[in-house]
């Protein structure tokens, strides 16, 4: 079990020093065999013919279960792992309705407009003469708009057109509406956090416009294995869902191997403490080694310019090797043109190409299938996205295949390289989302205002919270209240303002001070940290340097540069508790969850090497900004503190502060960058030693919430990062932060493990 696997890793290790072994665990996956089932008795006879000439004589069990309850008039979310063909699932009722009646139409969507084109180019493959499938996106050419919506009978877009091009004009699109008899949401555990807010709301609107038309669409979602599938899916529509989770689908044996790179000793990041080599350069130099055995390979990078580098680095060893070899390695990513992402596609299941860096574009669903290798170059945010990723290889349930996790410089990496049962064993974590964030759900009632007059019957899909929106909105004379209901009276529909990716307000457009050209958007509450003067700023994978933030005008311009260094702001940052809603005491440690308005003020920022030393400090004059959101913290009374013995308080709270920032993604389905915190010896509301940890969206994603809920384990974790991590007296892979805006001072390794252990002892 697992030879291949084991072959191609000991090549992989041929080249590390004796004694300087990175690999912290290795595990042998073991082969999991098909489980079939009959067709269908009412799937379309051509399409069953068509399937079974390319070799798919039966489906899978879970395939038919999920089109048996959605064919039935159930919503159903199938939740199962990469390559399991949740796509065939929702093809068979789809198909099967279109066949039976040409006049009924079926929307897909999905979170990127390349995985949509992948799945209709699937559709229209089988070659049904009754299913008009049709792309309606952004890209989508004017002159075609007309022809989808009067024929059409399968869309394929994505939710954000579905925001701008569908429903504030579903006037247009009456026939399709009023023959609406399915949803597809693909990949539905991307829909998180403050976007999968958004998106939950969207797909009420969805439903709403529906039944005006006399429709009443059965929803079909498809998933990585997540926790908890029917309450997400549930939450996510509105609607309960049946879960089809129990996986029919063959799987190869895999070799799944953690990897930490080494502490460097000649380098030095900030205030002297050790780095690690980069999780990118280690990552180049296994691909480089997995394409010299001719073994066909994906590396997932956390960012663009990560990818680039990647690709760059193994064909640089590589040269000197076999030219040949380099040319058979790229880089793939978003930004490219459609065309060069077929190509790239096309030479990686072809063998063509033997290595592809990639971002996480290659995750979602575009058919890649048999590979021998999949390297993940840094955590991806979530167990469901690691599994997703690490899918990729041994496709199919024959050949066997090798998936090394390198650790980056992070404190939830190197737990989980030195904990590996809480990334080979645990359960995938639950999706979070909050349709209820009232920052979120005001723009979405305005919209549906906008639509259709919204009436008392409607108010029970948007939740408890949407009469006190509305109420809000009224005052403001955003809508007026009649005795029907709610009407929008503007002469503009507020769509346009709505960013459903991001939370509300105008976003900071950032442009190319020599020629004018718009490169992108940033959210205007993390622009001061991001495009403030003299910030690196990525697109596309070029980097560019800010030369000057307009705050007023929300603009930033910048002009193209290769820096050797990146930047990191700093800032400073006070919170106030506006609301406790939850409490729990326990002796001297009080945890709680509520509101809270957190200011912030970005100060200056570090200039920085790849390697993670400081060049210098830069100081800034910016406005302060105020953020009203939810956090969970907690307590210590001065006595607990002082029986502890001699400690560093405010450096034991705040290493232990950012720890737990590291390590809250592990159980809230979010990255570092959508959280903050703040620690203080004193905190004026609460009297006492505290520790918070927020959101950093308006009105909160849940992410806080989920951490008071999972507060034990959490912590436990938080500490065991901590204690795994080799270095003196704390690093980057346990307690310092890439985004402390006080320079990582004053933090205590040794502190925080005595905090944490009382704090556990307390609450447990």
């Amino acid at each position: 079990m697992g030879n291949e696997g084991r072959r191609l890793l000991r090549r992989v290790l041929a080249g590390v020093p004796v004694g300087e072994s990175p690999l912290t665990h290795t595990a042998d996956l073991p082969r999991r065999d098909a489980r079939t089932a009959h067709w269908p008795t009412w799937a379309p006879a051509d399409l069953v013919k068509e399937l079974t000439s390319r070799g798919v004589e039966r489906p899978w069990r879970h395939q038919v279960e999920a089109a048996e309850f959605a064919r039935s008039g159930r919503h159903v979310v199938i939740a199962t792992g990469t390559a399991s063909g949740k796509s065939l699932a929702y093809q068979l009722p789809v198909l099967g309705a279109l066949v039976d009646d040409p006049k009924s139409t079926a929307l897909y969507l999905s979170p990127t407009k390349a995985l949509g084109a992948d799945q209709r180019r699937s559709v229209e493959s089988l070659s049904l003469p009754d299913v008009r499938a049709a792309t309606y996106d952004g890209d989508t050419p004017i002159a075609e708009r007309d022809w989808v919506r009067a024929h059409a009978n399968w869309v394929f877009t994505n939710p954000d057109m579905l925001h701008r091009g569908m429903l504030p004009h579903h006037t247009r699109w009456i026939r399709f509406f009023r023959r609406l008899r399915y949803v597809v949401v693909d990949e539905c555990h991307a829909y998180r956090g403050v976007f999968g807010s958004h998106v939950a709301l969207l797909l009420r609107r969805l439903r709403r416009v529906a039944r005006r038309y006399g429709a009443d669409p059965v929803f079909v979602l498809a998933s990585a294995t997540v926790a908890d599938p029917g309450t997400s899916a549930r939450r996510l529509v509105g609607v309960p869902c049946e879960a089809v989770t129990e996986d029919g689908s063959p799987r190869a044996a895999r070799t799944v191997a953690l990897w930490e790179p080494p502490l460097l000793e000649d380098l030095e990041g900030e205030n002297g403490v050790p780095v690690r080599r980069s999780a990118g350069a280690e990552t180049a130099r296994i691909l480089a080694d997995l394409v010299v055995e001719g073994a066909r390979s994906l590396a997932f990078v956390r960012s663009r310019v990560g990818a680039e580098l990647a690709a760059l680095g193994a064909r640089r060893v590589l040269a000197d090797v076999d030219p040949g070899l380099a040319e058979r390695v790229a880089a793939y990513r978003g930004g490219y043109l459609p065309e060069e992402r077929r190509a790239l596609e096309r030479g990686l299941s072809s063998g063509a190409l033997l290595g592809v860096a990639t971002t996480n574009a290659l995750e979602l669903g575009v058919d890649i299938a048999g590979l021998d290798a999949v390297v993940v170059a840094g955590f991806p945010g979530t167990l469901a996205s690691f599994w997703q990723q690490a899918g990729r290889a041994g496709r199919g349930g024959e050949d066997e295949a090798l998936v090394v996790f390198v650790a980056r410089d992070d404190p939830l990496d190197t737990y989980l390289v030195h904990n590996p049962a809480a990334m080979l064993e645990k359960p995938v974590e639950a999706t979070v989302l909050d349709p209820a964030n009232p920052y979120v759900l005001e723009p979405h009632l305005a919209c549906a205002a906008a639509e259709l007059p919204l009436g008392e019957e409607d108010l029970a899909d948007f939740g408890p919270a949407a009469r006190g929106v509305l109420d809000d909105l009224v005052a403001r004379k955003v809508l007026r209240r009649r005795p029907q209901g709610w009407y929008w009276t503007a002469r503009e529909r507020p769509h346009g303002e709505v960013d459903i990716r991001g939370t509300g307000g105008e976003p900071v457009i950032v442009v190319e001070g020599d020629s004018g050209r718009m490169l992108g958007t940033v959210d205007r509450g993390s622009a001061f940290r991001t495009v403030h003067e003299g910030a690196v700023y990525l697109h596309q994978g070029e980097s560019y340097v800010v030369d000057r933030l307009d705050v007023a005008d929300g603009i930033a311009f910048v002009h193209a540069a290769r820096p050797d260094w990146t930047t990191t702001a700093r800032d400073v940052k006070d919170i106030t508790v506006v609301r406790t809603l939850e409490q729990r005491v326990h002796g001297g440690v009080t945890v709680s969850s509520g509101e809270v308005e957190v200011t912030s003020q970005v100060v200056g920022y570090l200039r920085k090497l790849p390697s993670g030393q400081v060049v210098d400090s830069v100081a800034l004059d910016l406005p302060a900004d105020t953020l009203v959101t939810r956090a969970v913290w907690y307590t210590i009374t001065p006595d607990l503190l002082a029986s502890l013995g001699p400690i560093r308080i405010p450096g034991a709270l705040h290493a232990a502060e950012h720890a737990a920032i590291g390590l809250l993604p592990l159980f809230a389905t979010c990255d570092r960058w959508d959280i903050g915190g703040v620690s203080t010896a004193l905190h004026p509301d609460t009297g006492e030693p505290t520790v918070f940890v927020h959101d950093g969206h308006p009105g909160g994603a849940g992410f806080a919430d989920r951490g008071y809920d999972a507060l034990v384990p959490w912590l436990r974790a938080t500490r065991e990062a901590i204690a795994s991590c080799a270095c003196p007296a704390g690093c980057p892979s346990c307690v310092q932060s890439p985004k402390c805006g006080n320079g990582n001072d004053p933090l205590d390794k040794a502190g925080a493990l005595t905090v944490l252990d009382a704090v556990l002892a307390a609450v447990r």
